[in-house]
């Protein structure tokens, strides 16, 4: 991501604000489209991932999709305005010690967790594991 200066200047001058309010829509709008299209985009080429692992390594497709993903991110930089922000803005982190990673990983160890003592989320996985074993099957007789 672009760094922001050390040193800023004073605040921003009203037609500096109405630029980067109207181009922060704009990159809102393109923001939104991305995400409306990496929805079905990363669910289909999830399950491509899954079940078509010519290597035994599932994944490669799908992380090529977050590796574009994460490119346009930096591309549209949602947040570049804040180069003109006034100096004395006190730049608030309201969640300065997590991440939505951060929360992920807390969820997660619950569910292995709860694996582990054998609970409802083993009968989930199994049911899991056996319904991607079939959609491979069937994909390896049709080849």
């Amino acid at each position: 991501m672009n760094e922001l200066p050390e040193t800023k200047p004073g605040p921003p001058d009203r037609r500096t604000l109405v630029r980067d309010i109207a181009v922060l829509q704009a990159k809102l709008i393109v923001d939104g489209l991305r995400d409306l299209l990496l929805v079905p985009a990363s669910l289909i080429v999830g399950i491509v991932s899954l079940v078509s692992s010519g290597d035994g390594r599932p994944g490669h497709q799908f992380y090529r999709l977050l590796s574009i993903g994460k490119q346009s991110e930096r591309w549209i930089n949602l947040f570049g305005a804040l180069k003109n922000a006034p100096a004395d803005l006190e730049m608030a982190e309201p969640f300065p010690n997590a991440d939505m990673d951060d929360l992920v990983g807390r969820l997660e160890t619950f569910v292995v967790d709860e694996h582990k003592r054998g609970g409802i989320t083993a009968q989930a996985k199994r049911r899991f594991d056996k319904a991607l074993d079939a959609i491979q099957s069937a994909r390896r007789r049709g080849t």
